[in-house]
């Protein structure tokens, strides 16, 4: 089961998110993060992917 985490974060006009997403290597077996700074609306994008 993969773990996520979204924040908020805000500068200036830009209105950003940091959306951190646990994913499990096919090879080893075990778990990485990969975080990513994007926009509010294509957070859920990012997480659904594989």
């Amino acid at each position: 089961m993969a773990k996520k985490s979204v924040a908020s974060l805000q500068t200036g006009s830009n209105r950003l998110t940091k959306a951190i997403k646990m994913v499990k290597s096919p090879k080893t077996g075990a778990y990485t993060f990969v975080e990513t700074i994007i926009a509010p609306d294509k957070v859920k994008d990012f997480l659904s992917k594989k």
